[in-house]
């Protein structure tokens, strides 16, 4: 279902704004990721993070008429490192960087109905 969110946010023809749909994006993804962050779910969060940026990656050469070195200008630094997608100063919430918390084992201390 995020993945569906991200896809109607994030449509070819789409006139909204880049600030505009990275705040959406980052508010139901957070959402998201901290009601799963106590699932095994790493794997998952890698998954969408790179779902949701090249859906964004794909929005933007249709929107600028870019090609792949247009992307990269865009996107890395003048060293060629990768920096994160980021509009007017907002960032793209980074999935990769939620912590994973598994609930402790309480077997012991549950109180038995019997």
């Amino acid at each position: 279902s995020v993945k569906q969110k991200i896809r109607d946010l994030t449509r070819a023809t789409s006139q909204q704004s880049l600030k505009d749909t990275v705040i959406r994006l980052n508010r139901i993804t957070r959402g998201w990721s901290n009601y799963f962050r106590h699932a095994v779910a790493k794997h998952t969060f890698r998954h969408v993070q790179n779902v949701m940026w090249w859906r964004i990656v794909r929005w933007q050469r249709v929107q600028h008429r870019w090609n792949w070195q247009d992307v990269r200008r865009w996107l890395t630094d003048h060293t060629g490192r990768w920096r994160p997608i980021s509009a007017d100063g907002i960032a793209l919430y980074n999935l990769h960087e939620v912590p994973i918390r598994r609930y402790r084992y309480r077997g012991n201390k549950i109180p038995a109905p019997f």
